[in-house]
């Protein structure tokens, strides 16, 4: 396939140019932040509802996430090296959010 969803920006394998992949990646990164901003959101809805704090870190979900990850991963070939330490990273990143949340807004 090389034809794009992103209009002017080619798939990866008709890339002839350093130009063409950085216009790729670019494309890319402003579609993962609008996606990673969307997943703050259920953070802090995840934030609201929980009824204490000590409940916001979950290690059975922490696990089940990255499970998931790792198999969507595969059938994107995504290889395992690379989605498994960047979803622990934004795991832990967004237990970090929801903990700030929590917080701010259970401040009397």
């Amino acid at each position: 396939m090389t034809t794009s969803s992103r209009p002017g920006i080619p798939q990866p394998e008709a890339c002839k140019t350093m130009q063409d992949v950085r216009a790729g990646v670019d494309a890319l990164d402003r579609e993962l932040v609008a996606l990673i901003a969307e997943r703050a959101r259920y953070m802090e809805a995840a934030a609201r509802i929980k009824p204490s704090r000590d409940v916001v870190r979950d290690e059975w979900r922490i696990n089940d996430v990255i499970a998931k990850v790792t198999a969507e991963a595969g059938k994107h070939g995504l290889a395992v090296e690379i989605a498994e330490p960047v979803w622990r990273e934004l795991v832990e990143r967004s237990i970090a959010y929801e903990f700030s949340v929590w917080d701010r807004t259970r401040e009397g």
